[in-house]
């Protein structure tokens, strides 16, 4: 990677001073007798030309660098040396902003590899070494001091922190961690000293996975790709045609030459790749993975989006969002009582009661007994307490109160007997992500259909369906069923983009035109089944994603008809002789270059979500 920018670099330096002869032949300043616009050709001419000889004995590919080639040696036969050596200095400049354009991606990669640090704080036996990041095992404890760049995945055990998961996730803000929060290699710690329980081997960490999983993106030719090249086919054919006929009519090898240098295909060429590799790049900054230009065609051609629930739609983590008190106890009593019973259960449900109760010290929980499936019995101030499902409370033969049996049939409800009374109910859901309604809206007002997959019962279903306002959908979904639901859209010719966690819609995501993974950034499961990888774990930037496939096609046309337009007009003043082979060449590389500027700007498109543009 760092050969490829040095690369650039001595490009730079080659043109720079050809650029430089090319300014001394037009003011008639010789060095050591010889006029400057020969150094010119040395330096950017034979590139082109050994360029087009390899291409075409190698890969027969009649393209733009034949025509310049065969451009410059006209130019030099009728002795326009200063005309050939513009024509070459500027098709090489042009190239030069293809290649810097184009390397978005690689460029990214080396970002990547330099997050990862070189070395790790090691504890072994209380004693702390520094050893190869790379070298660090599954188990292993690493401390991370301010300021440095986590060197391995792991959960925190001890300390607090802020952490810059930017170039990773795309975030945009630094992400508060905690002890049982976990961290990534290649993020940064910012502000305190961690303790961190590594989870993943050196060499399989997530940024290892991340570079891989770049570095691996499919670069074959596209469809659109593939099309452009047809014409640009035949451009060249209709450009050597153009010529002889100009030179026949005219008897003008001049007007002939001009019309090679104008009609060559260089921007109709350059349109199509730098679009979509510009728009490739503006989603990887943003912690949007594509895997395969191809996919940004997919993209642009799909009419149906079908969601999975839990983990896409939704958070994933279940929360409290009603609380029921009896019994006459006060609610930050009942929080307080059945936190301290759930304190020591690992389980989902159990954590959303304690992340509910905002107090400090909880009671001592004594005799703690689990019975598996129903909840969990314990002593608090030697009474005893039940905090469980309905099957817990048969067990024990204690009644539930009648007017319980109207809470919402969406919840998961737990209850709480203590004291010999029955204290309270915790609702709890799992619930919506952070503005999915307006996604769904901008999606629908964009004239998709939207369609929402879950395993969940139909009451589940229904109530996230409404939080969300889908109406197409369909519940008690095993991942068969969702895999026979897009092959059934597939089937009616539809083009479906299935939206998923990666795990379990591993098959739908496989079979759908286009497969978007949320975040996961360590799975391979993920990375193997989709075709996007949303790392940001933000599935309101699909919508940036289908306006990027749009915005990169509406830039291809444009610059297609642009390139195309121009070259006719051109070609039709050289022929005329109004173009010389110096201006034609001059007006021919203005037109390839606004066409990569164009596209160039579409890397610097920035997110909207819900209305606010994302940094």
């Amino acid at each position: 990677m760092n050969g490829k920018i040095y690369e650039f670099k001595e490009d730079i330096l080659r043109i720079a001073i050809a650029i430089f002869c090319v300014i001394l032949s037009h003011m008639n300043i010789k060095i050591a007798s010889i006029d400057p616009a020969y150094i010119a050709l040395v330096l950017c001419a034979i590139p082109i030309i050994y360029g087009s000889i390899v291409g075409l004995v190698k890969e027969h590919d009649i393209k733009a660098d034949v025509l310049v080639s065969i451009a410059i040696i006209a130019s030099l036969y009728i002795g326009e040396v200063f005309a050939a050596a513009e024509i070459a200095v500027i098709m090489e400049i042009g190239g030069l902003l293809e290649e810097i354009t184009v390397s978005t991606t690689q460029l990214r990669i080396e970002k990547l590899i330099k997050l990862q640090p070189s070395q790790a704080r090691l504890i072994k036996d209380d004693v702390e070494s520094m050893v190869d990041a790379l070298t660090i095992k599954k188990d292993d404890i690493i401390k991370i001091n301010p300021g440095e760049t986590i060197p391995a995945d792991g959960k925190i055990i001890n300390g607090t922190t802020t952490v810059n998961q930017s170039l990773i996730t795309g975030e945009s803000l630094p992400v508060d961690k905690t002890i049982d929060d976990e961290v990534y290699a290649g993020t940064i710690n910012n502000y305190g000293q961690i303790i961190v329980h590594v989870t993943a081997d050196g060499k399989s960490n997530s940024l290892q996975k991340l570079i891989s999983l770049i570095e691996e993106v499919n670069n074959e030719e596209t469809p659109i790709i593939r099309e452009a090249d047809k014409v640009a086919n035949w451009v060249v054919g209709i450009s050597f045609t153009m010529a002889i006929y100009t030179l026949l009519v005219t008897h003008n090898i001049t007007n002939a030459v001009t019309v090679l240098v104008v009609f060559c295909p260089c921007a109709l060429i350059l349109a199509t790749p730098t679009a979509i590799i510009a728009s490739m790049g503006n989603l990887s900054k943003h912690g949007i993975l594509v895997k395969n230009p191809a996919v940004m065609e997919s993209l642009y051609k799909t009419d149906n989006i079908v969601f999975d629930k839990t983990g896409t739609i939704t958070t994933g983590i279940p929360e409290v969002v009603a609380v029921k008190t009896f019994n006459n106890i006060a609610e930050e009593q009942l929080v307080k009582i059945t936190s301290s019973a759930e304190k020591n259960y690992d389980h989902p449900l159990s954590q959303a009661i304690i992340n509910y109760y905002d107090g400090n010290q909880l009671y001592d929980a004594q005799e703690f007994e689990v019975e598996l499936g129903m909840g969990i019995t314990c002593t608090i101030d030697d009474k005893r307490c039940l905090v469980g499902n309905e099957k817990l409370f048969k067990k024990y033969d204690i009644t539930i109160p009648k007017d319980v049996y109207n809470i919402d049939d969406a919840s998961t409800v737990i209850y709480t007997y203590y004291d010999d009374k029955f204290i309270g109910t915790f609702s709890i859901k799992d619930t919506p992500k952070r503005d999915i309604e307006h996604l769904i809206k901008v999606l629908r007002d964009d004239k998709y259909d939207v369609t929402l997959l879950t395993g969940d019962n139909d009451s589940v279903a229904a109530d996230i369906a409404r939080q969300v306002n889908i109406d197409d959908v369909h519940s008690n979904c095993l991942p068969e069923d969702k895999l026979n639901f897009v092959d059934d859209l597939k089937g009616r010719l539809k083009k479906v983009i299935m939206v998923g966690d990666g795990i379990n819609d591993a098959s739908a995501l496989k079979r759908a035109d286009v497969g978007v993974a949320m975040g996961n950034i360590g799975s391979d499961i993920t990375i193997d089944s989709a075709d996007v990888v949303f790392i940001n774990d933000d599935v309101r930037y699909l919508s940036h994603v289908l306006k990027m496939s749009k915005r990169t096609y509406n830039t291809i046309k444009y610059g297609i008809i642009f390139s195309l337009t121009l070259n006719t007009i051109a070609m039709i003043l050289g022929m005329m002789g109004i173009l010389t082979p110096i201006t034609g060449a001059l007006v021919h590389n203005i037109g390839s270059v606004i066409v990569i500027i164009l596209d160039a700007l579409l890397f610097r498109i920035k997110p909207e979500v819900k209305g606010e543009i994302v940094v």
